[in-house]
């Protein structure tokens, strides 16, 4: 899922109930929760046990040093670390969640699997624990997206907006002087990629959720605001625009603009994945979020950032009711169970949201910090037209899967898969989604 506008609504009453997994997760937490003491693994009030995403690198590097700053600072404190590959980190911590064993701190990025948690009783409510410092540099929309009934329960550390990263040296050679504000233009950038003989945008189907992204972007540029936050928290999607939205992206997917064989590519892993693609001048673009700037330098054959990485915002669809200045994205944030040490966790989260560790956490992601004192740090020619396209944005739209929750995002996901793999059409996807919020 501007600087302050994210989608104001992830905690807005939903007619759901848990999912499937908070049923056992709920009874277990609540028997730790009065049991005392934290569920991460640590076990007493001195151990914190952290779960992010950044497996290799600077990202890595980063809570590493947070962690070894924070047990300096706090005698007595232990803080253990564990590194967990994205695509795996949601089951992970389900499993470990249901087992009674979930780490203390973890990343999240709210939406309905956030509001599922939280239903569960298995997330600390944070309102009361957030420093002022904290709360005076970081804008109240970035709060937003992890505000569930009034209570705030992940501390954010950065801006995620979505959109297209391309290779300024491989648009030149095909001739591409502009980039792309409408589905025309970026349909004849195609073409003239084709020509060059450069795969024009490279996508790693296999991990579902980059495929999906092409559907959420339709889907935010052909329904109107109203009738997304109305789909959103009423798990209804009978306006026609959901629809239309996988017909934009089964006409636009006839063309042919995908590298070879993308069913079957990762999104992330080693050169041969799409961000590798992009680092390696294998592909010109790819539709991803803020991370992929990282992702991307860390897959270049000297693992440094792509000099010629740009990014523009998706383009505006004709006729479509979404205003075409919309963002869709998201906030990356750190939240703490609900049985962990909670002055102890609290204190771990408002540690590393100082100008100081926003400013080094920019540099080791290469993102948008949401701190506004540390955002001068950022200097990626790719990320700076992101600040200004958050800042002219009309509103933000979180990450489709991310808003629906585990059951119906993991559905939405498959089913536009499916329709590019010609298993499925437009209105599967949207007969998946409405299955799925059935069992809600």
């Amino acid at each position: 899922m501007k600087l302050s506008a994210h989608n104001p609504h992830p905690g807005r009453s939903r007619r759901r109930r848990a999912a499937g997994l908070m049923a056992g997760v709920l009874t277990a937490s609540l028997a730790l929760a009065a049991c005392g003491g934290g569920t991460g693994g640590g076990g007493d009030d001195n151990t914190l046990t952290l779960w992010h995403n950044a497996t290799t690198g600077p990202g890595s590097e980063y809570w590493e040093t947070i962690a070894a700053d924070f047990e300096a600072s706090h005698e007595g404190v232990t803080v253990e670390v564990q590194a967990i590959q994205n695509e795996d980190l949601d089951g992970k911590l389900q499993t470990a969640q249901n087992a009674g064993e979930g780490p203390d701190v973890f990343l999240t990025r709210g939406g309905g699997k956030l509001r599922d948690m939280v239903d569960a009783g298995l997330i600390l409510d944070i309102s009361d624990k957030i420093d002022d410092s904290v709360a005076a540099d970081v804008p109240e929309g970035a709060f937003s997206a992890y505000t569930i009934d009034d209570g705030i329960y992940a501390m954010p550390t950065s801006l995620q907006p979505g959109g297209i990263y391309y290779s300024k040296d491989l648009f030149d050679a095909a001739g591409i002087t502009e980039t792309p504000t409408t589905m025309e233009e970026l349909s004849d950038a195609v073409a003239k990629l084709k020509d060059s003989g450069t795969s024009p945008i490279a996508l790693g189907a296999k991990d579902a959720w980059p495929a999906a992204h092409w559907y959420y972007f339709f889907a935010l540029r052909e329904c109107s605001q109203d009738v997304l936050e109305s789909s959103m928290s009423e798990l209804d999607f009978s306006d026609q625009c959901w629809v239309d939205a996988g017909d934009d992206l089964a006409e636009f997917a006839a063309t042919e603009p995908f590298n070879s064989g993308f069913l079957t590519t990762s999104a992330q892993q080693g050169a041969g994945s799409s961000a590798g693609m992009v680092a390696n001048h294998q592909a010109a673009m790819e539709l991803m979020g803020t991370w992929n700037v990282g992702v991307i330098a860390s897959l270049t054959p000297d693992e440094q950032p792509l000099p010629d990485l740009r990014w523009f915002p998706f383009p505006a669809v004709e006729g479509g009711e979404g205003d075409p200045t919309a963002i869709m994205g998201g906030v990356d944030g750190y939240a703490c169970s609900s049985t962990a040490p909670e002055e102890l966790c609290a204190e771990f989260l408002n540690f590393f949201m100082s100008e100081e560790k926003q400013e080094a956490y920019a540099d080791a992601f290469e993102t948008i910090p949401v701190n506004e004192k540390a955002q001068d740090v950022v200097t990626q020619e790719a990320l700076l037209p992101q600040v200004e396209a958050n800042n002219d944005a009309a509103y933000s739209q979180v990450w489709l899967d991310t808003s629906l929750g585990q059951n119906i995002g993991n559905a939405l996901n498959v089913a536009v898969v499916d329709m590019l793999a010609g298993k499925g059409d437009p209105q599967g996807i949207v007969d998946a989604m409405t299955a799925a919020a059935a069992k809600e």
